[in-house]
C-alpha cells in the first residue's frame, strides 16, 4: 500500500510544522485526527479540508461535524472520503480550517509518495515535528477575563445606585472635598495664631505682673 507524506504548517505560524505519513486508502478524517494528535488540540470541532491549487485557493470542500447548511448542500464527509481520491498531483495541496468558531488555518502539502509502508509502523504517523503549536483556547481565556473585570465594575456602580454618567460627577465631588481640606486647615492655624497660640511665655508673665501693679494702686 502506498504512503503519502504530507507537510502540515500553520498559515499564521511559519515556524510550526509537522510531517505526517498516512496510507493512501485512509480517510481525511484520519488525517484530521493525526494533525491534532501532533498539535495537542481537541479535534472535536467542525472543520474542513479544501482541495487547493498552488496559490492556496479553496476548491471542493470535505467536512467534519457539518452544520445544517453544509448538510443541506451535500458537502462530503471526511470519514467517507479516502485520500487517494483527490491525489492527482505529486505536490497536491489541501487548505485546512480547524474549528470555524475560532479557526486555525493550515497548509497541507504532499511531499512524497512512498510506494511501500514501513513494517511495524502504525499509520498515520508523525515523522517530524518542528515548533510548538499555539494554545488552542488562549483567546477565549483572555476574553473571559476581560468580561469578568467589566462585570465587576458595573456591579460596583449598581450597588452605589449610579450609572456610568454619574461616575464623572462623583469624581468631581471627591476632588473638591480633597482640595478644600488643606485650605480649611490653614485657616484654622491662622485663627490659633491670632487669638490663642500667638503669645510666648514672657508675654504672658509680663501681662500678669502689670495687672498686679495696677491692683496695688487701688
Amino acid at each position: 500500500m502506498a504512503v503519502y507524506r504530507f507537510r502540515v504548517s500553520f498559515e499564521d505560524y511559519d515556524d510550526v510544522t509537522r510531517v505526517i505519513d498516512i496510507k493512501s486508502n485512509q480517510t481525511f478524517e484520519d488525517l484530521h485526527y493525526a494533525i491534532h494528535k501532533s498539535t495537542g488540540y481537541n479535534p472535536e470541532f467542525p472543520s474542513s479540508f479544501y482541495i487547493s491549487n498552488d496559490q492556496w485557493i479553496k476548491g471542493e470542500e470535505i467536512t467534519y461535524l457539518p452544520n445544517q447548511k453544509r448538510i443541506d448542500r451535500g458537502i462530503a464527509l471526511m470519514d467517507k472520503v479516502k485520500l487517494l481520491k483527490y491525489i492527482d498531483d505529486p505536490h497536491q495541496k489541501f487548505y485546512y480550517t480547524f474549528n470555524f468558531d475560532r479557526p486555525f488555518d493550515f497548509h497541507v502539502e504532499l511531499l512524497n509518495i512512498i510506494l511501500e509502508e514501513a513494517k511495524g509502523v502504525t499509520y498515520p504517523a508523525v515523522v517530524k515535528s518542528t515548533g510548538e503549536a499555539p494554545k488552542q483556547f488562549i483567546n477565549v481565556v483572555v476574553a473571559a477575563t476581560e468580561a469578568t473585570t467589566a462585570n465587576d465594575d458595573f456591579d460596583f456602580l449598581n450597588e452605589m445606585a449610579l450609572n456610568e454618567d454619574d461616575t464623572e460627577d462623583l469624581s468631581e465631588v471627591t476632588d473638591t472635598l480633597v482640595n478644600d481640606t488643606p485650605i480649611q486647615k490653614a485657616d484654622s492655624e491662622d485663627e490659633d495664631d491670632e487669638f490663642g497660640g500667638g503669645f510666648d511665655d514672657e508675654e504672658e508673665e509680663f501681662g500678669m505682673d502689670d495687672q498686679l501693679a495696677n491692683d496695688d494702686d487701688y
